[in-house]
């Protein structure tokens, strides 16, 4: 099944199992604030940080059901969020996040951020990400 919008691939996902139809916007919107307050410091629970990353997992599903048209307007946001991301992030293929959130399951390529941590470690989220050995 193609989409012809990006609403029919929010519907899409929802019925894989998302709890709504989001749309491409609403899930842009969650990466960029995501990645906005990794750069700041992100203070909140890890399991508060687990589920704003799945605004990434969204886009990653989305993909191959967009149509082209969707895809070649939003990718050049995203891939500018995806290296903001990456800069504001640390690699340590999983290690520290997976003490608290099984990744196991998500492509270690295509899934990349789950693998990196925030470089700035600040509140509880970086309490808890220091006792799983990641470091600043």
């Amino acid at each position: 099944m193609e989409p012809h919008n990006e609403q029919a691939a929010g519907e899409v996902l929802h019925q894989r199992g998302w709890r709504k139809a989001f749309i491409v916007q609403e899930m842009v919107d969650k990466w960029a604030w995501l990645v906005g307050t990794v750069e700041n410091g992100y203070s909140d629970l890890v399991d508060e940080y687990t589920n704003d990353l799945y605004s990434r997992n969204w886009l990653h599903e989305a993909w191959p059901i967009l149509t082209e048209r969707v895809i070649v307007l939003w990718t050049p946001q995203i891939k500018a969020l995806d290296d903001r991301f990456r800069a504001a992030t640390v690699f340590d293929d999983g290690i520290s996040l997976s003490q608290f959130h099984r990744i196991s399951g998500f492509d270690p390529i295509d899934m990349w951020w789950w693998r990196r941590h925030p470089r700035l470690l600040v509140g509880d989220l970086g309490r808890s990400l220091r006792s799983a050995g990641a470091t600043d």
